[in-house]
């Protein structure tokens, strides 16, 4: 499993199909040019992030080490490496070929030797994992585990006295299109967006070791023995005309929407999403004027107390 910053379960770097199992199992690999084009479109974000979780921490505490948990391609961890200059991050992952990528990130940076990696299957736990932190980051992860609040008491036992353990999740979805883009029928991102909804209440139930839970994440993080719990938001606020890098994002995400829910949308709106993939298309979203990205998310944070 693997994440990087984005939107109620299908921002930037996230992407959902519909219904049906064989729909909940995601190809993380398969999606590792879309995660990293993510993560480079909310760097800017991302260092602001960073900045907010060291007022965090406990005064005096000194960060000597970051781990960014569901790091996917590392782009977290490399602003992290370099908003902690002092510090060892390390990218915790599942699939080898984003640690692969935080590796290459990293080197591309100056960041070698800074920022290591750990292959770590999220849902066994971190009991063979990659030890205590000052900080942990984990962005749009926890909510493909099953027992979310387990997770969260495993994260918030590998940190040091002082420590922050945040987590990033998506409360609103991203937008990117008016509500009528004279194309179909109008009102197409929140139909989009229920049947994504949908998705995302199957997969949590399929999830092995599956707790039925509420997402109140101030009350799980307090409930992990963390104090001083806030929340923060930031948004990801790219204008129309897109660039070129957004517009790739959005082609790429509304691929997997068309491949993925083809069974379940209606008609018309299959065909609003086939003339938006068109590259011929004026309509499409490689040339609409009116295409934008907002896309906001919630980081949940709390520090564990000294002993």
């Amino acid at each position: 499993m693997s994440a990087d910053a984005t939107t109620r379960h299908h921002g930037p770097g996230h992407a959902h199909g519909s219904r049906g199992h064989q729909h909940t199992d995601i190809d993380w690999e398969a999606m590792a040019d879309t995660l990293e084009n993510a993560g480079d479109l909310r760097v800017p974000v991302l260092r602001a992030t960073a900045a907010r979780l060291r007022e965090l921490l406990a005064p005096g505490h000194e960060v000597r080490r970051v781990l960014d948990v569901g790091s996917g391609p590392g782009v977290m961890a490399c602003v992290l490496a370099e908003e902690f200059a002092g510090a060892e991050a390390v990218a915790v992952d599942g699939t080898p070929a984003l640690l692969d990528r935080t590796l290459a990130r990293a080197r591309r940076l100056g960041l070698d030797g800074r920022v290591g990696v750990r292959h770590a299957d999220l849902s066994e736990g971190l009991d063979e994992g990659p030890g205590t932190a000052d900080l942990v980051w984990s962005s749009m992860a926890v909510h493909h585990l099953g027992d979310q609040q387990g997770a969260l008491d495993t994260l918030a036992g590998v940190l040091r006295p002082g420590g922050v353990l945040a987590v990033a999740e998506a409360v609103l979805p991203t937008r990117f299109l008016p509500r009528d883009i004279g194309l179909g029928k109008p009102g197409l991102q929140p139909r989009l967006d229920a049947l994504q909804e949908e998705w995302f209440a199957l997969m949590r139930t399929e999830l092995p070791g599956y707790v039925a839970a509420s997402d109140d994440w101030p009350a799980m993080l307090t409930r992990a023995g963390l104090t001083g719990v806030t929340a923060f938001t930031t948004l990801l606020d790219i204008p129309a005309p897109l660039p070129a890098p957004a517009r790739g994002y959005l082609r790429d995400f509304l691929t997997r929407l068309r491949e993925s829910m083809s069974e379940s949308l209606p008609a018309e709106d299959r065909r609003t999403l086939d003339t938006l993939l068109d590259p011929s298309s004026p309509q499409g979203i490689a040339h609409r004027s009116d295409a934008f990205l907002l896309a906001p998310t919630t980081v949940f944070a709390g520090v564990r107390p000294a002993a």
